[in-house]
C-alpha cells in the first residue's frame, strides 16, 4: 500500500491537498469562525502549531478569485473533509469574498528602514496578486495612481500606514462585497523591532496599519490574525473595542491548533505505527489550550517522517522556538535564586503557580519574574495543569508539557546558565587552587554552584562536567579529564607545560548526607595516595603536586588538601 506523503513544513494549504498529501482535517474551524461572527479575531498559539496553514485554509475557503473557473477548483479542495458536509449555510460562504492575505514573518530585519520594507513588499505583493482586476475597479485617477505606486513599492509612508484599508476599498468596488483580512505572524515585527533598538517606530506605523483597516472600516467583513503573544499595551490596537482575543486559556478553538489524541492514534494507525502510540505521547503530548489536550503538530509530523524511514528511529527535539530565545536567555540570565530553584524544580517534574496576564508588554519583560512564567507558558515552554481565581488575579499552576521541551530545559536553559557561570571572574578560585587555600576553593564553587541550575540526579558526571567547566580558563595549565595515571583515573589534573611548574591533582566524592562530606573528602585524598594519581607525573619531573579532595553535596563544596 502506497500512504500519502507526510508535509512536512508544507503551509500552503491548496498545495497540501493537491499534492496528495496526510491531512488533519481542521476544517470544522471555519464553521466555529462562522457561527460565532467575530468582528476581529486574534489567535495566539506557540509557533510551529499550525496558524500559517490555518489562514491559508481559511483563504482558499473564502476568497473569490474573480475566476470561475479557479472558485470551482478551490471549491474541490474541501470536497470530502468535514466542512464540506455540515450543510448549506456554510458551504455557501465559499468562494463569496475577497480577501486580503498578508505575512509578517518577514519583517524580522536589523534596522527599521529594512523591517519596513519588508513589511511594504508584502503589502505590495499583495497588491499585485489583485492588479489584473485594476481596471475593474472603477476608480478615479488619483486612485489608481495610488494602487501602481503600491505595487512599485513608490508610495510615499503616509500611503503605506493606509495601504491596507486601501486595498480594502478597492477590492469592494470589484465585488460588491466586504473585504477579508488575514494577518499571520502579527507580533514579530514588534518583538524583532524592540530586541533591535527601534520598538517606538515600529509600534506607530503598525498602529496606523492595523487601526486604519481594522476599526471602522466599512469595508470589512471579518479578520482573522495570528501570532505567538497577545499584545495590547502598547496601544497598537487603541480603540479597537471589536478585538476577540483567543489565547491558549480560551475554551474556544481548543482542538484546532495542535493534534487531539484520536488525531494522532489515527495517523499512526495509517502508517502502521501504533505501537508508537506511547513514546508519542512521551515525548509530544501534554499541551492546554483551553479544555483541550493538544500534541505538537510539528514534532509528530516529523517523528512519524522518521519512523517511516526507521521504525527504531530515536525521538528528537525537533520543536523549538528561537523566536523567543532573545527573551527567554534574558530573563533567565537575570533570574534570582528563587526563580532558579524553580526551574530546577520544574525540570524534576513539579509544578509552579504563578499569576498569569495575557497581555506580554515588551518594554516592561525584564522588570518582574513573572514576566519570565508568563513568555514561558504563552510560548508553549509550560503547560497548564491547574487553574484558580485568587481575588481579580488569575493563577495558573503549570509545568513542563513532556519530554521534548524537558530537552530543551536541559540543553539550553541549563546552558545559559553554565555560560553565565563560566563568564564570571574567576581569579580568586585559580588563584586559591595554585596556593593550596582549599578553605577559599571550597567558598568559591559553592558560590557558583548556587549561581547555577542543576537537575534532581546531582550525579558525579554533573559535578565533574561542571567542575571542568570552571577551570577551562585557568590559562597556564592543561586540562586531563579522567586520563589514565597510576593505578587508576583521577578525575582532572592540571598541569604547567614545564615540569619547573607544578601538577594538581582534584578527585571528586559525592556525598549522600551533608555531614558526610568530610569523610567523602578524606576518600578521596586516600584514593589518590593509594591509587598512586601522582606516579606518572614525578615521572614526568613534576616536583610540585597539589592533591585536592573534593566532595559535593547538592550545592554544596567541601575541599580538602
Amino acid at each position: 500500500m502506497i500512504r500519502k506523503p507526510l508535509p512536512v513544513g508544507v503551509d500552503d494549504f491548496e498545495k497540501l491537498i493537491r499534492n496528495g498529501y496526510y491531512y488533519v482535517d481542521k476544517t470544522l474551524f471555519i464553521r466555529e469562525l462562522l457561527d460565532k461572527k467575530g468582528d476581529v479575531s486574534l489567535f495566539t498559539r506557540p509557533r510551529r502549531f499550525g496558524k500559517t496553514l490555518t489562514l491559508s485554509m481559511l483563504k482558499c475557503f473564502f476568497e473569490n478569485t474573480g475566476s470561475e473557473e479557479r472558485n470551482c477548483e478551490n471549491k474541490k479542495l474541501f470536497e470530502g473533509l468535514s466542512i464540506y458536509s455540515c450543510g448549506s449555510i456554510y458551504t455557501e460562504q465559499m468562494g463569496k469574498y475577497p480577501v486580503i492575505s498578508i505575512s509578517l514573518k518577514s519583517a524580522k530585519q536589523p534596522d527599521f528602514p529594512q523591517a519596513f520594507y519588508a513589511v511594504q513588499e508584502a503589502i505590495s505583493q499583495e497588491h499585485k496578486r489583485h492588479q489584473p482586476f485594476l481596471e475593474d475597479m472603477d476608480l478615479n485617477p488619483q486612485e489608481k495612481q495610488r494602487y501602481i505606486r503600491m505595487t512599485r513599492m513608490e508610495a510615499v509612508r503616509g500611503e503605506c500606514n493606509t495601504s491596507l484599508r486601501f486595498l480594502s476599498e478597492c477590492l469592494s468596488k470589484i465585488y460588491s462585497s466586504n473585504v477579508i483580512i488575514l494577518l499571520d505572524e502579527y507580533d514579530v515585527p514588534l518583538e524583532n523591532a524592540y530586541f533591535s533598538g527601534f520598538y517606538n517606530e515600529m509600534a506607530e506605523f503598525l498602529r496606523s496599519l492595523f487601526e486604519s483597516v481594522l476599526k471602522t472600516n466599512p469595508f470589512l467583513e471579518f479578520a482573522v490574525m495570528t501570532g505567538c503573544l497577545r499584545i495590547s499595551k502598547e496601544s497598537i490596537f487603541t480603540g479597537l473595542n471589536n478585538l476577540d482575543i483567543n489565547s491558549i486559556l480560551a475554551v474556544s478553538y481548543g482542538e484546532y491548533f495542535g493534534f487531539t489524541q484520536e488525531e494522532v492514534d489515527r495517523m499512526l494507525q495509517y502508517y502502521g505505527l501504533e505501537e508508537k502510540k506511547d513514546i508519542m505521547r512521551h515525548w509530544y503530548d501534554g499541551y492546554r489550550f483551553g479544555d483541550e489536550e493538544v500534541y505538537n503538530p510539528w514534532s509528530v509530523v516529523k517523528f512519524t517522517k522518521d519512523l517511516c524511514a526507521d521504525r527504531e528511529a530515536f525521538p528528537s527535539p525537533y520543536w523549538a522556538n528561537p523566536s523567543s530565545n532573545s527573551i527567554v536567555r534574558g530573563l533567565v540570565e537575570r533570574a534570582d535564586i528563587s526563580v532558579r530553584g524553580e526551574l530546577e524544580a520544574l525540570i524534576e517534574g513539579s509544578t509552579i503557580e504563578k499569576p498569569v496576564h495575557e497581555d506580554i508588554t515588551y518594554g516592561d519583560v525584564y522588570q518582574s519574574e513573572d514576566n519570565l512564567w508568563n513568555f514561558l507558558f504563552f510560548t508553549g515552554y509550560l503547560r497548564q495543569t491547574d487553574r484558580r481565581m485568587v481575588g481579580e488575579d488569575q493563577y495558573i499552576e503549570m509545568a513542563i508539557p513532556n519530554a521534548e521541551v524537558r530537552y530543551i530545559y536541559k540543553n539550553t536553559i541549563l546552558s545559559w546558565f553554565d555560560q553565565k557561570v563560566r563568564n564570571m571572574d574567576l581569579g580568586v578560585l585559580y588563584e586559591a587552587i595554585e596556593h593550596g587555600n582549599f578553605r577559599v576553593m571550597e567558598e568559591e564553587i559553592s558560590s557558583q554552584l548556587q549561581e547555577t541550575i542543576s537537575f534532581y540526579d546531582y550525579a558525579k558526571s554533573y559535578y565533574h562536567g561542571f567542575l571542568t567547566g570552571l577551570l577551562k580558563n585557568i590559562g597556564k595549565y592543561r586540562i586531563l579529564s579522567n586520563r589514565e595515571s597510576g593505578k587508576g583515573r583521577p578525575d582532572i589534573i592540571l598541569k604547567t607545560p614545564s615540569i619547573r611548574g607544578r601538577a594538581v591533582i582534584l578527585e571528586i566524592k559525592v556525598s549522600a548526607k551533608f555531614s558526610d562530606m568530610e569523610k567523602a573528602c578524606a576518600s578521596a585524598l586516600r584514593q589518590i595516595k593509594e591509587q598512586k594519581y601522582d606516579a606518572e607525573l614525578r615521572d614526568e619531573g613534576y616536583t610540585e603536586i597539589l592533591k585536592y579532595g573534593i566532595s559535593f553535596y547538592k550545592k554544596e563544596c567541601m575541599v580538602r588538601m
